[in-house]
């Protein structure tokens, strides 16, 4: 079946980094694109990073933009998105996802918290 298995989240000064991973297994991961979104305490789903199925094209959010890069390597199913200059309202819960036979996953999420 579909998984997909977020780590490194966790608590970080603002300004400090962090580098979030999805290992993805239960469907020909080189053939799907991979998406991170994200839920801040109280609101809802924001969609934060995507990256196409050969790593070739990548997308962020304007709130992200020039501080957050997503990569992958397809040999290893995995998915990072390295995020730099941290800031209070980056706190949320954030989770990978794809969209496998019409169907959207997700995973558990990782919780990041970035102290001001």
């Amino acid at each position: 079946q579909v998984q997909l298995v977020e780590s490194g989240g966790g608590l970080v000064e603002a300004g400090g980094s962090l580098r979030l991973s999805c290992v993805a297994s239960g469907f020909t991961f080189i053939n799907y694109a991979i998406n991170w979104v994200r839920q801040a305490p109280g609101k809802g789903l924001e969609w934060v990073s995507s990256i196409d199925n050969r790593g070739r094209s990548t997308g962020y959010a304007d709130s992200v933009k020039g501080r957050i890069t997503i990569s992958r390597d397809n040999a290893k199913n995995t998915v990072w998105l390295q995020m730099n200059s941290l800031k209070p309202e980056d706190t949320a819960v954030y989770y990978c996802s794809a969209r496998v036979g019409g169907r959207d996953y997700r995973g558990q999420g990782t919780q990041v918290t970035v102290s001001s």
